[in-house]
């Protein structure tokens, strides 16, 4: 009787994960294919549904139209705004990276007793609300703004300088919005970094910048895959963010998703810009999954 338990309580415990997939990530998913297999439509919703069901699917599946997706091939405007994404989010991932490594080292390296300090530090900007922090960001890039006003007065500029409105100012606020997900990753590979290995390094010859990159950066490499992908997938369909801080010059797909849905109203082709967006993340991703799985045996 306890063994039945054990496996029933195991089971829940693994299905859980699952329903909590099918739930907020399959059914989506479905209904969005579902919409951008449709044809656009005057009406409410904005299209007309191709099949009805799953059994109306098979029926149907000669007929379906890919139409859509053929569309996002021939405009230019879909494909500039998908490289002007990934541009955009490698650069900021890049750039959070080299800003948020020093500062997990730093924190890993600090006394016991300050870390949880530091770490509150790192989260507490989540507890104000992403639009207001985004909103204050205006107000210190502006011309007339607090950043440009340090310049001037510091004599390190005569002009103020044209910083929003431009990718620049897409970068300091994608870097800014999600820098702690990518110092707790790092902290939490640093932190249970052994120390003695480094000693041990330094104690054969090595100096302290080559045991830096022959001993830390190896062993965080799990940190920094992690904090890449938390930084690098949301900063990809960001919409917030270009859409504030950004200029007209500034094309990225989540503002392009925003046009289409609500301007356009062409939710079939919206729906398929969306399908090839998590394609071109998920795809790559479980390629990697797949070749550290390899790699590990």
């Amino acid at each position: 009787m306890q063994g039945l338990r054990s496996f029933l309580a195991r089971q829940v415990v693994t299905a859980v994960p699952y329903l909590w997939l099918l739930v907020f990530f399959l059914a989506p998913f479905l209904i969005v294919l579902k919409i951008s297999l449709s044809e656009t439509a005057i009406a409410m919703p904005p299209y007309t549904p191709v099949f009805e069901g799953l059994k109306d699917l098979l029926e149907k599946a000669k007929q379906l139209s890919f139409d859509n997706y053929l569309w996002l091939t021939e405009d230019a405007l879909y494909i500039k705004a998908y490289l002007s994404s990934l541009r955009i989010a490698l650069v900021s991932t890049l750039i959070t990276l080299i800003v948020g490594y020093p500062l997990a080292y730093a924190m890993a390296r600090a006394p016991d007793g300050l870390r949880p300090v530091l770490l509150m530090a790192v989260i507490l900007p989540f507890w104000t609300s992403f639009l207001i922090r985004v909103y204050a960001w205006i107000g210190i890039l502006k011309p007339e703004g607090l950043l440009n006003q340090a310049l001037i007065g510091l004599g390190l500029i005569s002009e103020p300088l044209q910083i929003i409105n431009t990718d620049w100012a897409v970068y300091i606020g994608i870097v800014y919005s999600y820098l702690p997900f990518m110092v707790l990753p790092l902290y939490a590979s640093l932190e249970r970094l052994d120390l003695r290995l480094i000693e041990a390094a330094m104690d054969l010859g090595a100096t302290p910048l080559k045991a830096f990159w022959r001993i830390t950066v190896p062993l965080s490499v799990p940190g920094i895959v992690a904090g890449s992908l938390l930084v690098f997938i949301p900063a990809v369909g960001e919409f917030v963010i270009p859409d504030l801080l950004g200029g007209s010059d500034t094309l990225m797909i989540g503002r392009t998703l925003w046009v289409e849905f609500f301007y356009n109203r062409d939710w079939p082709v919206a729906s398929a810009v969306a399908i090839l967006l998590l394609i071109l993340l998920v795809v790559p991703i479980v390629i990697f999954q797949k070749m550290q799985e390899k790699a590990a045996r």
